[in-house]
């Protein structure tokens, strides 16, 4: 049996010093303690992109617009109840400094340091593209 495809958007925010920004999952959520790319689900009717500019209004207090993302890459992961498809988009121009409006740890990390912030397992094959990419 197949499980329910989830369908994800993130996004890789580079500074002007190449590094992408990381958001800690707060206690209460699944995986919490966990660093991902910022992003999240997208809900019926609305674009990967569309998904993202919302989520990083609403998670980081950011605003950037679909002609800032570019995709990079995704992620095609099988976890126990559900398979996440999940875009990676890259993006270097947004309005505001990103804020954690969710109870969220944030962290600015070079590419090549990305391997050291535990991830969910679908995020961590992303890790070698953007290390390749930056």
């Amino acid at each position: 049996m197949t499980n329910k495809i989830v369908l994800v958007s993130a996004v890789a925010l580079i500074d002007p010093d190449g590094r992408v920004l990381l958001a800690q999952r707060p206690e209460g959520k699944s995986m919490a303690g966990l660093w991902e790319f910022p992003g999240g689900k997208v809900e019926e009717g609305e674009s990967p992109e569309d998904a993202l500019v919302r989520e990083l209004h609403e998670e980081l207090g950011i605003e950037t617009w679909n002609s800032c993302l570019a995709p990079l890459t995704f992620a095609s992961h099988a976890y126990d109840s559900f398979h996440l498809l999940m875009p990676l988009f890259a993006c270097r121009k947004w309005e505001g400094v990103p804020v954690p409006r969710e109870g969220q740890q944030l962290a600015w990390a070079h590419a090549r340091d990305l391997r050291n912030y535990p991830m969910p397992p679908a995020d961590i094959p992303l890790i070698p593209v953007l290390r390749d990419w930056l």
